[in-house]
């Protein structure tokens, strides 16, 4: 992990927090945003939080001492973490076929999630786009595919109340910073962890290199325990598979 230039994250300005209270957590090059019950106090929340950021940050920057490979590999790696959340990155990676750093995003909102799930109800924490959701009510999530896609502003996907918590990640061969080497506008991937679908968004985009490529990414991922739903985008194409309800 290394610092990089700040992306001010727009998007952020289209939620609807409803019932929800929020803040905001910027720390190393972790840029959370945290939704929550109401009910619950906030600054003992986001003390909380900060605290578990800085914990897992140690940890992913420890094993990178260890294994400087864990930082650069885009393919799997076969090294034994001494941290559950580098573990786990590295295990649902191999599972993918893509390197471990792939899930950072969606580890990160994981870990800090499942600390923080049982202090509130109603629990949302959303990383760069990759998020960690607990949550008791249905909740629409937008999908932004970039500013040319013809699906822009458009697509949401609902997601139902209750159950255990489920991550939902997105990468893109167009949009962000991290690397891809498809060709979607974006690949949504709905999964029993965030780490899962991060890692296995990042797969399935890399598989679809054009619109014929789509039926054998979303074959892959029907195949894979774990994942729930996926949706992916490119051009005037969309593509929905497993349990994804759009609205």
């Amino acid at each position: 992990m290394i610092p990089s230039e700040y992306r001010q994250r727009f998007y952020r300005e289209w939620t609807q927090k409803g019932d929800l209270d929020s803040f905001g957590m910027l720390l190393h090059e972790t840029d959370l945003q945290v939704y929550f019950s109401s009910a619950v106090e906030k600054t003992a929340l986001a003390k909380r939080t900060y605290a578990l950021i800085e914990k897992f940050h140690t940890q992913i920057r420890n094993t990178i001492r260890s294994f400087p490979e864990f930082f650069t590999s885009l393919d799997p790696l076969h090294v034994k973490s001494d941290y559950k959340i580098t573990e786990e990155m590295i295990l649902e990676s191999r599972r993918a076929g893509v390197g471990p750093m792939a899930g950072v995003a969606g580890a990160i909102a994981e870990y800090v999630g499942r600390d923080l799930v049982g202090l509130t109800d109603e629990l949302i924490i959303e990383n760069g786009g990759d998020i960690f959701l607990k949550s008791k009510t249905d909740r629409n999530v937008l999908v932004y595919a970039g500013e040319d896609s013809p699906f822009r502003d458009k697509i949401r996907i609902k997601l139902h109340g209750g159950g255990s918590p489920r991550g939902i990640c997105a990468s893109s061969g167009k949009i962000g910073h991290s690397i891809s080497h498809g060709n979607t506008d974006a690949t949504i991937v709905i999964a029993d962890s965030a780490i899962a679908a991060d890692v296995f968004a990042t797969a399935a985009g890399n598989m679809v290199k054009s619109k014929s490529d789509i039926q054998s990414a979303l074959r892959f991922l029907g195949e894979q325990a774990g994942i729930a739903g996926a949706l992916v985008l490119i051009g005037e194409k969309i593509a929905v598979w497993g349990d994804v309800e759009l609205v």
